[in-house]
């Protein structure tokens, strides 16, 4: 009567377990969030497809390319000692060297969660020498036992057989975290050649800003000593003399206060190059115009999604929260483990091998959770929290991105206008300047409307040589709020 009750109990724990199968899904299917993306920037202009720089490199609409090499656009602004400092920042950072780093550890920590997926095998032998006291020998009270020697050698193995993919969810969690440094590194690295670009070019437009400086003092020095002779000769009163004084002090002091700015943008250059502060040095390059600079087309905002390194880490975020999901749902349900040893024991090292010394053992082990207090069901709780937190800083991310696009699109729009306009005003400048200095050498006009044409000139030159140092820094943010440049680019 026992055996037809068993062997009507399998179909039904056959059927338990299939239930329990298609119940215990690993990990639910990822979909990325629907986001609204705009078909085009508001800020860009409609670009030809191919834009050539002046020094011949091509910039096209970007493809998705978030895994081609990244390219040296740095190329494109075609100066040599910028390129050499960002080689030496690649090789020397330190910031850099710690995102190397940190990569390193999370491929191996990935490798160590995809060990699981094969056996474990190991090998043990060894020898052993004891003596067990006269009772644990079966002796009589006070007999001596005498010591033994027994040599051992043995050969495990263990498996998990990955029942409801808890396994499998692991190694996807890991893989998506090492996926998640490596953009990071990559997003370490982009910031870290766009910040020696701009420090490069705010040192370029502060020398180009103490060229003109100097340019005043000298004219100021120039208008003491006519001043100083006029005075001296008793044609013009201590007044404009003073006046001409306190022009040519307050100028210098510009100059000084701006070399101070200089040497401060100098030494965080040799930080990022990873160099000692006291031992760098960049020579003055006033920065002239900007025939250089590249025209960076802004492509799509679709493609954004695919080169910017940031939100590639936002992304891989969200597949490895979603894949610990299913590691959450998996230790609800049974594991299975399957194990084995041989190996033998024997008072001689060469009996070891012998058949009468040799043992094994084979096993399986089927455990699961039957009362844990709802443990297991808040973790899987909180893993879909944490993917809904990665899930909502993958769309900030997105929308930061665009915002730093549209700003970046507007900025350079608005300085060209800003700079056509503080080029005209230059010249009419130096024509009013020079219309000043006529009048006043012909005694026409006082000393005071004279400096008033040479101060305007001076903040409008100064001015103009602000905003080319600005367009250099916004073209090289536009190019990282575009994910940077690849080698690999089609040329049209």
């Amino acid at each position: 009567m026992k055996t037809p009750i068993r062997t009507s109990l399998l179909p039904l724990a056959a059927s338990l377990l299939a239930a329990l199968l298609l119940t215990a899904c690993a990990a639910p299917e990822f979909h990325p969030p629907t986001l609204a993306v705009p078909a085009a920037y508001k800020e860009a202009q409609a670009p030809a497809d191919v834009k050539i720089a002046p020094d011949g490199s091509r910039w096209k609409q970007a493809r998705p390319a978030e895994q081609q090499p990244r390219g040296a656009w740095w190329l494109a602004f075609q100066d040599p000692v910028l390129s050499d400092l960002v080689d030496q920042a690649t090789r020397n950072n330190a910031n850099l060297a710690q995102a190397a780093a940190r990569v390193k550890q999370a491929r191996a920590i990935a490798g160590i969660t995809e060990a699981d997926l094969s056996p474990q095998v190991g090998l043990a032998a060894g020898a052993q020498r004891s003596r067990a006291s006269s009772q644990q020998a079966g002796l009589p009270d006070g007999t001596r036992a005498a010591p033994q020697t027994s040599y051992s050698a043995k050969l495990t193995a263990s498996y998990e057989v990955d029942l409801f993919g808890r396994v499998s969810a692991s190694v996807a969690a890991a893989r998506g975290d090492a996926d998640t440094v490596q953009a990071n590194f990559n997003s370490v690295l982009l910031s870290l050649q766009a910040d020696v670009a701009q420090t490069y070019f705010r040192l370029r437009a502060t020398d180009a800003e103490l060229a003109t400086l100097a340019q005043t003092v000298h004219l100021r020095e120039e208008n003491v000593k006519v001043n100083q002779r006029r005075f001296d000769l008793g044609d013009i009163g201590e007044f404009d003399l003073s006046r001409a004084k306190t022009e040519l002090s307050t100028s210098r002091a510009e100059a000084i206060g701006l070399q101070r700015q200089r040497t401060s943008a100098e030494h965080g250059l040799a930080v990022l190059l990873g160099t000692p502060a006291a031992s760098f040095a960049v020579s003055a390059n006033p920065m002239e115009n900007l025939a250089s600079l590249p025209s960076i087309p802004a492509g799509l905002p679709s493609t954004l999604l695919e080169r910017r390194p940031d939100i590639t880490a936002a992304q891989r975020t969200m597949e490895a929260s979603n894949a610990r999901i299913g590691v959450a749902r998996a230790a609800m349900f049974p594991a299975l483990d399957i194990g084995g040893s041989a190996g033998g024991v024997a008072g001689t090292f060469a009996n070891v091998f012998k058949l009468s010394g040799q043992s094994w053992l084979l096993g399986a082990l089927l455990s699961m959770p039957v009362i844990d207090g709802g443990r297991n069901q808040a973790n899987v709780t909180r893993s879909e929290a944490v993917l809904e937190e990665s899930v909502a800083a993958y769309r900030q991310s997105v929308l930061v991105a665009f915002a730093e696009v549209e700003d970046n699109l507007a900025g350079l729009r608005i300085l060209a206008e800003q700079a056509a306009e503080v080029d005209d005003a230059v010249l009419s400048a130096r024509r009013s300047a020079a219309l000043a200095q006529k009048l006043y050498d012909a005694g026409r006009s006082s000393y005071l409307d004279l400096l008033d044409a040479q101060r305007n000139l001076s903040a409008v030159e100064r001015t103009a040589v602000q905003l080319r140092g600005s367009q250099a820094a916004v073209t090289v943010a536009l190019i990282r709020s575009l994910g940077g440049g690849w080698a690999n680019t089609q040329q049209g």
